[in-house]
């Protein structure tokens, strides 16, 4: 398996994760001080999630345009400048500012998610699932980083709270753009690109595969965002958890969302897909089950480390059972369709989300994504015996 490639995307990963878990630790604190009305806390994090989702098409079609390398380097420069808006707003007490710095964040995140879609096109197809699990790899650094950056960084302006914190993650999205410039070349890419043959996207978007791929993704990225975008308001605006151990249950949340990546990779390609991604459907499940069961440090963590493991295999057997679906000429608005789908849910989720945990309450959020679970896991069951499926088993062998 190439390593260049890997390495540059694990990187650049590992900024992006960091800058991620800031903010979503911080979006809802500090939009919590900075709205009018409470309802809205985490609208500056909906609008972001909500970018993402309407960037996802144009995103895909920039990086066909002018490539991944290029696509990847400007949107860190995008999130460099979302990191300048979002140090106005606090300087500013203005909510109006650190929703168009969640909005700027939002549209490199689109690109962010790209990344996975980038290791599987460095490799041949059938290292397709351990390439996107390494990675993915690099968020646990994110996982590690992002909340220290939050930790020190906070003071570190003393006329400022969290701007320090923000400085010091424009520079790495600076790194992170040098970085991408040096990626080599994917599948696909060259003089050949326009010969692949194709098919009409409807075509490929009405396969049964493709849409149980999408619907996996986004039922992963939803339930996910969802309950992920309330924990912090829910610890620390309700239940009065200092902000140190909010940021702890966050960070064993990300670690939990991509440890698993070190084997993810190699369980898919051992026992499939289909009974992976059904592994982690019922691992969200069981986050909501335990935190019906009541709010204190422990039920807080425990549901968000299950969280995590059940978004990371359902959401990377998702992504590897999307690119059964189409061939590398088609890949571009195969993904696009699949983005703007999982975005979309996840958007609509954390639009709900602060809504949700403000009017009703923990309880009555983790209840939410049950029926979508369930929906998800009967979808699963429908399609493990799909034709589609072959193309792995033959690659592997």
């Amino acid at each position: 398996m190439p390593l260049r490639n890997i390495l540059i995307l694990t990187s650049c990963q590992l900024i992006s994760a960091t800058g991620a878990i800031i903010m979503v630790t911080l979006g809802g604190i500090i939009g919590s001080k900075l709205a009018t009305d409470p309802t809205l806390a985490t609208l500056p994090v909906s609008i972001m999630v909500l970018c993402v989702a309407a960037t996802a098409i144009p995103a895909t079609v920039l990086m066909k345009r002018i490539g991944r390398r290029r696509g990847f380097a400007l949107a860190s420069l995008s999130a460099m400048l979302a990191t300048v808006l979002a140090g106005v707003a606090l300087a500013t007490e203005s909510f109006a500012v650190f929703i168009a710095a969640g909005a700027t964040f939002g549209i490199n995140m689109a690109f962010t998610q790209q990344y996975r879609y980038a290791a599987a096109e460095s490799v041949d197809p059938e290292n397709a699932p351990r390439a996107i699990s390494y990675v993915l790899l690099g968020a646990i650094g994110g996982a590690l980083v992002g909340p220290e950056l939050v930790k020190y960084g906070q003071f570190a302006v003393p006329a400022v709270q969290y701007l320090g914190t923000l400085l010091v993650l424009g520079c790495l999205y600076i790194l992170q753009s040098v970085l991408f410039l040096s990626l080599g070349p994917l599948r696909g890419e060259g003089p050949e690109k326009d010969a692949q043959p194709t098919r009409p996207l409807t075509d490929v978007a009405k396969q049964p595969l493709f849409i149980v791929a999408v619907l996996g993704g986004a039922t992963a990225y939803g339930v996910m965002t969802f309950i992920m975008t309330a924990t912090p308001l829910s610890m620390h605006v309700h239940d009065g958890f200092a902000l140190e151990d909010t940021a702890q249950v966050i960070r064993s949340h990300v670690l939990g969302m991509y440890v698993p990546s070190l084997v993810a990779g190699n369980l898919i390609q051992r026992f499939g897909v289909v009974r992976i991604m059904s592994i982690g459907a019922a691992g969200l499940v069981g986050a909501c089950l335990i935190g019906l069961q009541g709010q204190s440090y422990m039920h807080y963590w425990y549901a968000l480390v299950l969280l995590g493991i059940g978004w990371n295999f359902l959401y990377v057997g998702a992504t590897t059972m999307v690119t059964l679906t189409y061939s590398i000429g088609e890949r571009f608005r195969a993904q696009a369709v699949n983005e703007f789908g999982v975005f979309g849910m996840s958007a609509a989720a954390s639009l709900l989300a602060g809504t949700i945990i403000h009017l009703y309450g923990w309880f009555t959020l983790v209840v939410v994504p049950l029926p979508l679970l369930a929906f998800t896991l009967l979808g699963l069951f429908l399609v493990r015996r799909d034709p589609l499926m072959g193309r792995m088993r033959t690659q592997g062998a």
